[in-house]
């Protein structure tokens, strides 16, 4: 199942007060990206976060989720309607990530 394009605008509508926050459509779900980092998307209109230190500390609660078949597990954020929680998210999470592989050049 597909998520729907009214999803994907609520979520980023609760993000918009970060500067560097975007999405990439995939497969009818969206990525998600903040500093440029894939922190990570909205599957089946679930959004889901990679799993890190940060994201442990700041839902501890949260259920692991896969987001497709033959995926790794995500943080699924259950509470989508606290803005204030998202927008702590996001950063701490892309903040522990490594930085995105340059591509080679052809």
């Amino acid at each position: 199942m597909a998520s729907g394009k009214d999803y994907l605008e609520f979520i980023m509508e609760q993000l918009n007060t970060l500067d560097d926050v975007s999405y990439r459509a995939m497969m009818g779900e969206y990525i998600l990206y903040c500093n440029g980092k894939v922190v990570g998307g909205i599957y089946d209109n679930r959004l889901l976060i990679k799993q890190t230190s940060a994201a442990k500390r700041l839902i501890p609660d949260a259920p692991l989720e896969l987001p497709y078949e033959g995926a790794k597990e995500m943080y699924m954020v259950e509470d989508v309607d606290d803005r204030e929680l998202l927008c702590e998210l996001f950063p701490a999470v892309a903040d522990e990530l490594p930085a995105p592989k340059k591509k080679k050049a052809k």
